[in-house]
């Protein structure tokens, strides 16, 4: 009975570890490590030598693989004498490695790397194809139909829970088994400046803004230290992203934000500097990272565009995987598009489907997303409502966002700030629920059509909106309050054609019929809810 007792508890404690993070930490030896390809590994190194700035000691490694192709890693310090290069591949082979330092302990040190094969739910980093610009992908090419959730306070949600991440797990697991794919996220915010809802303070489980012990510096947001970094604070963000990671969920990373009232020190001082450096140093082997230099970055008088620059370049140089990289400013990205890899717009217009497809119509070599629409839905507090509130209303904005051909983000106000309710589902019946599962519904629809290959067609909109592919299959996206459309373009070749209903808030596929040659085309729906009408044509 005890040995199957022992050996119950070992198989949990594997089971434990596998599930918390795939990412492996080895100690530096001379025996070979494996990893599978675009999974993470951490090779920890020990130094009794004393560096005078341990956060901006020059620390990396060259790895090297049988065909002589070289990757450079850059090491960082993570507290108490212990020294990491963060290692991951997109290629599978053998690799050497050897370290270069100006400390002795850290310097000349060589090991193996074999990279096996990655499983077949990790499709490597997102990429952008040179004969596909507009649209993102994985680096196996796989298509990457991003739909993004806005959570600005998540590295706090188990910030001081040790050995696993309860809240936050949970939380990840809702945001994936809904389709979002993507969270838009900082590395740290303080705490907001607008007026809380008075019901947040009787619920301080759901509060996580203004944190007195939380800061990526030494000292606190009130008495900051900018001599040194906070070692505690990123091995706390690692876990976030490591577990983002495992449940292929891309980490969209604002390196910093000007509004949620965090003590930054001043631009281009040592300690700016060190702090920029270290977080893309430590996170850039994550094949799950797109960086983001600032939400909202010209906004609020403190950053300029030359800053800006200098920080892209600066991450630029820094990164040697190549990640992602836009800036959350339209204007910026607009009047500076060759700095950045994708356009990044803010718009919160009535007439959001016209100011979308213009920036799709100007912009033909990049991706363009819309990471705030100024719709947020609805929640249990009043936290930020913009000028959308409605979640069918928000729900729509996101569809005028897609059938324009540009990807889009979610908003909640029960957990894109500092309220984050992580379980919603288990409150009381009286709290506001969110609507997450339209947008599961709405990966539904874009994983049978693939996103990548449909196309805006204005000129056959009529009252709808119109996606079209190289197949002549056509999405026609219809208001509730549509009556009907003529959409005459199909009837013309209504012999050929079917027709299917798709209703957005449920989810639900009607049977697939022939086209009518007359008459309008009427949701089922109608009155009732947003619906797309999808035609094909038959096969020969």
């Amino acid at each position: 009975m005890k040995i199957s007792i022992q050996i119950l508890v070992v198989m949990v404690l594997l089971v434990s570890v596998a599930g918390n993070s795939q990412m492996k930490k080895e100690r530096y030896t001379s025996r070979v490590i494996s990893i599978p390809k675009w999974e993470v590994v951490d090779i920890s190194f020990k130094s009794n030598e004393e560096a005078v700035a341990p956060y901006t000691t020059d620390f990396s490694a060259i790895f090297t693989n049988e065909k002589g192709k070289q990757q450079k890693v850059l090491g960082f310090y993570n507290g108490k004498n212990e020294w990491i290069i963060r290692f991951s591949s997109n290629e599978e082979g053998q690799y050497t490695y050897e370290t270069a330092s100006v400390l002795k302990a850290l310097n000349q040190k060589k090991g193996k790397v074999k990279v096996v094969a990655s499983s077949n739910t990790n499709h490597g980093g997102i990429v952008i194809k040179e004969e596909d610009p507009q649209h993102f992908y994985y680096e196996d090419g796989t298509p990457y139909f991003l739909l993004a959730f806005e959570c600005d306070w998540l590295y706090a949600l188990d910030y001081h829970t040790e050995k696993s991440l309860p809240k936050t797990d949970h939380l990840l697991d809702l945001i994936k088994e809904n389709g979002f794919n993507q969270i838009v996220m900082n590395v740290f915010s303080y705490d907001v400046s607008w007026q809380k809802d008075a019901k947040l303070a009787q619920h301080p489980e759901h509060e996580f803004g203004g944190p007195k012990d939380i800061f990526p510096f030494l000292g606190t947001n009130d008495t900051p230290d900018y001599s040194a970094l906070n070692p505690e604070f990123f091995q706390k963000l690692d876990r976030t992203i490591s577990s983002m990671h495992d449940k292929r969920i891309a980490s969209h990373l604002m390196i910093y934000v000007w509004n949620k009232l965090v003590a930054w020190p001043d631009m281009n001082s040592e300690a700016d500097n060190m702090y920029f450096d270290y977080v893309v140093k430590r996170y850039q082997a994550f094949p799950n990272m797109v960086w983001d230099i600032s939400k909202e970055a010209l906004y609020y008088g403190r950053a300029d565009e030359e800053y800006i620059h200098g920080r892209i370049e600066r991450l630029r140089k820094a990164d040697q995987f190549n990640r992602l990289v836009s800036v959350h400013d339209f204007k910026y990205c607009s009047n500076f598009p060759e700095k950045v890899d994708f356009i990044s717009s803010q718009n919160w217009s009535h007439n959001l489907y016209d100011k979308m497809l213009a920036a799709q119509t100007k912009f033909k070599d990049k991706p363009v997303f819309n990471i705030e629409h100024g719709g947020y839905e609805e929640a249990p507090y009043t936290v930020f409502t913009g000028d959308y509130t409605n979640a069918e209303t928000c729900l729509r904005r996101n569809y005028m966002c897609l059938f324009a051909g540009v990807y889009t983000t979610y908003y909640w106000q029960g957990a894109s700030w500092n309220a984050i309710i992580y379980n919603p589902f288990e409150q009381s019946e009286d709290f506001i629920k969110p609507k997450f599962e339209y947008f599961q519904h709405m990966m539904k629809l874009f994983t049978a059509f693939d996103f990548s290959k449909m196309k805006p067609t204005p000129w056959q909109n009529g009252s709808a909106y119109n996606l079209t592919n190289d197949e002549k299959t056509v999405l026609l996206y219809i208001h509730k309050e549509n009556y009907g459309i003529d959409a005459a373009f199909l009837k013309k070749e209504s012999s050929k054609r079917t027709v299917q209903w798709f209703n957005t808030l449920t989810g639900e596929f009607t049977t697939v019929t022939a086209m009518q040659d007359s008459g309008k085309f009427i949701s089922p729906w109608s009155g009732k809810a947003d619906a797309i009408l999808i035609s094909k044509l038959r096969q020969p």
